[in-house]
């Protein structure tokens, strides 16, 4: 059993948190009752550059940055921090790529989630029915991987069971999401970001000097483990996997619905282009840092991955148990269960979007029903509740393997998304024939190769769901008809003379 006194720098980060988006509700009232939809799933397009900056990063670091890429760079070395440096540019992909365009279109045509954009441009409510289902089922499976990696994480460093870790900070997540919304996961998300890279900093100091230093650890290294310097880690690290994470957390991350949605929500130019310079540094330091203490573990935990449970998700735990005092472990686990929270928020948040703004609404409006701002406020935190104890009653029994569960939600969000928003956005010729077949088609063979552990090349399935999914696209619309020129004077006005 833990003592309270290693509870308390989580219990008053929390409480922080909470307290930020009572703060933030009360300051948001005038605006939810204008437009309940807006305001709540995105921050009545009103986010600064430091705020969305450091959201985006905030969303997309996890618990897996602290806990599971720590531990594969505690086996592999060097070679798995040479693969993670492809996610410094994944900020300024996701915001350069479709930021401005996707702002742009959302206030043309009045969007307020991923979904509602592409409804627009493929003319198609099985297609963003489709796209709902998606998001739901993948994000799910994300955020339990969440609640689970920081909830052994809480257990192993705080002493207290992991059923009370889970509690504490999955009951405050979903509170706090429901009554901030988005504006109040935004700055809870700035918050998150600041404890994350506080947390790396404290965990380096410490690391270092449980190992004697810089020097002493390197030595070891060098004399015990000299595979670790290489690139290749001498087959542990083959090129195959550095090209499957390169696409993986990388290229393919910018179509990340929870990540594209943020460029709906700022609130002018100069916003957009100083959350791309802040959130490429932040997250280059974040991601760099995190995966380098990793490395540095291997000098503090120096036996065999056997002695540490055959789990390289236990290293981490151990290791921040190892090299500081239980004050400072306390303070540093606010580092990882903020990664989460943040991620977990966002996600939870853009579920509950696509149930409530995306489908249910959309049938609401078909049938030539108006939902009062009252119902929209109600249905829109019912499902932000219902869905987050969902979550937090799977995470009760706990899966194994965080990253792995981390990835293949990854996988799954990107096979759907990528063709469809980069075709939707840049191609005029891009139609809801091959929309559907690339996210349904793409998303079967994704999920099918994953099942029967089907590999081209020894590449992570990834590659053959990007690739069936863009060959889908192109003969679905080869298949398909012609866009209508009021729909591509929206999207491309820039075709048109007039």
């Amino acid at each position: 059993m833990g003592s309270i006194f290693n509870l308390l720098p989580v219990l008053i980060f929390l409480i922080a948190l909470l307290a930020i988006s009572a703060y933030i509700q009360r300051a948001s009232k005038e605006n939810r009752q204008k437009d309940f939809a807006k305001d709540y799933f995105i921050g009545g397009r009103t986010l600064g550059g430091f705020v969305l900056a450091m959201t985006t990063d905030a969303t997309y670091s996890s618990v897996s940055t602290f806990v599971g890429g720590p531990g594969m760079a505690w086996v592999i070395g060097y070679g798995w921090l040479y693969m993670a440096i492809v996610q410094v540019v994944v900020i300024f992909l996701v915001l350069g790529v479709f930021g401005k365009k996707i702002a742009l279109l959302a206030r043309e045509i009045d969007a307020v989630t991923v979904i509602d954009v592409l409804r627009a441009r493929y003319k198609s409510d099985f297609l963003a029915n489709m796209a709902a289902v998606v998001i739901v089922a993948f994000f799910c499976s994300t955020m339990v991987a969440q609640f689970v990696g920081a909830a052994k994480l809480f257990e192993a460093v705080t002493g207290f069971s992991y059923l009370t870790g889970l509690s504490l900070f999955g009951l405050i997540v979903v509170i706090y999401t429901t009554i901030g919304g988005f504006k109040g996961v935004a700055v809870t998300d700035a918050c998150c970001a600041v404890a994350m890279i506080v947390g790396m900093c404290i965990l380096m100091g410490g690391m270092m000097s449980a190992g004697g230093g810089f020097t002493n650890i390197m030595s070891y290294i060098g004399s015990n483990h000299p595979d670790m310097l290489e690139p290749l880690s001498r087959g542990k690290m083959p090129i195959s996997l550095y090209i499957s994470q390169w696409l993986l957390v990388g290229i393919c991350t910018l179509s990340l619905p929870q990540s594209v949605v943020r460029g709906i929500s700022y609130k002018n130019t100069k916003a957009l282009h100083n959350a791309m310079i802040i959130g490429t540094v932040v997250i280059g330091a974040m991601t760099l840092v995190a995966t380098w203490i990793g490395i540095i573990s291997k000098g503090v935990l120096t036996e065999g991955l056997d002695a540490y449970g055959n789990s390289v998700d236990n290293i981490m735990p151990l290791a921040i148990i190892k090299s500081l005092s239980p004050f400072w472990a306390g303070v540093i686990i606010i580092g990882p269960i903020a990664a989460t929270i943040s991620t977990v928020s966002s996600l939870l948040l853009s579920a509950s979007s696509s149930i409530v703004k995306d489908v249910y609404m959309n049938i609401k409006g078909q049938r030539g029903e108006t939902l009062s701002n009252d119902k929209i406020r109600w249905y829109s935190l019912t499902a932000t509740i219902i869905l987050g104890l969902i979550v937090y009653f799977i995470a009760i029994n706990p899966p194994s393997v965080i990253w792995q569960i981390n990835m293949f939600a990854f996988g799954g969000l990107e096979t759907a998304f990528f063709w469809v928003l980069i075709f939707g956005l840049f191609w005029p010729k891009a139609n809801k024939c091959g929309a559907i077949a690339a996210m349904g088609g793409g998303v079967l063979v994704y999920c099918l190769t994953m099942a029967l552990k089907i590999k081209f090349m020894s590449l992570h399935q990834i590659v053959l769901g990007i690739f069936f999914s863009l060959v889908l696209f192109l003969i679905g619309n080869a298949l398909g008809s012609k866009v209508d020129d009021k729909t591509l004077r929206i999207f491309f006005p820039e075709k048109f003379e007039d």
